[in-house]
């Protein structure tokens, strides 16, 4: 059994109210939801938020929700909260991103097979980078893999470096790989990620996936041919609905 969790906090620095901002007539939350449920592979989807105004919209569309503390410090522990409130019975959560409305099912899909595989404890989603702009943007988390496709670093940084090759170029002489931010978990490995101490790699990059990989855990790479939009300001809703537009024309 494969439970998808949407973490939704109504507090957000850059867009406070973020799961509830209007996208073409539809809540930003209410999309992801539905496009979740879209799935082949999930048996049950459920938002988690920590706010009431969330909480009822997600009710009174027909979703499934829960009510989750405030002052969890990242998707994952809220996704945790989440798994306990749902009861016994789920083998695997994927942890699916509230502020992504035009998720594709098929991500999800993808995600799910790979977790039914033998030993796989995380699982998280990578997409190639064919350009400069965003090989060399901070913003773009890169990763670079083993060739079992396990993650053996996350960065901010372009990383390998290609020594004698210049910047604008390192794209067109070695596959490079992004992360796409939607995470896969077996629900006792969830659990024991929610105890992990923050690491020192953790707070250098601020990315909480690092402190899973000095703990020692694997951490499974998928590729996907769909890009990631994700909307982190109101400025972010046109700019991701014109590139919508772009593919549909």
């Amino acid at each position: 059994m494969i439970a998808g969790i949407i973490p939704a906090r109504y507090a957000s620095s850059r867009f406070p109210g973020k799961p509830l901002a209007k996208i073409e007539g539809k809540t930003m939350i209410r999309r992801v939801y539905e496009q979740a449920i879209k799935s082949k592979h999930l048996d049950k989807v459920v938002v988690a938020t920590d706010d009431d105004r969330i909480y009822r919209h997600v009710k009174d569309f027909g979703g499934h929700a829960v009510m989750t503390r405030v002052n969890h410090p990242s998707g994952t522990d809220r996704c945790e909260e989440a798994l306990e409130q749902l009861g016994g019975g789920f083998d695997y959560v994927i942890n699916i991103q509230g502020d992504e409305p035009f998720i594709d099912p098929s991500q999800i899909d993808a995600l799910a097979t790979v977790l039914k595989a033998d030993k796989v404890e995380i699982a998280t989603l990578i997409i190639r980078v064919d350009n400069a702009e965003i090989l060399l943007n901070t913003g773009e988390v890169k990763v670079v893999l083993n060739p079992a496709m396990e993650a053996l670093y996350f960065s901010r940084t372009v990383i390998p470096f290609l020594k004698d090759v210049p910047f604008s170029e390192w794209h067109l002489h070695r596959n490079y790989y992004r992360h796409v931010g939607m995470y896969a978990y077996r629900a006792d490995i969830l659990k024991q990620l929610t105890k992990l101490p923050v690491s020192s790699l953790e707070k250098a990059e601020s990315l909480e996936q690092l402190r899973w990989l000095e703990a020692g855990f694997r951490v499974k790479c998928v590729l996907t041919e769909h890009d990631s939009h994700c909307i982190d300001t109101p400025e972010d809703i046109e700019q991701v609905l014109k590139l919508m537009r772009k593919k549909t024309k």
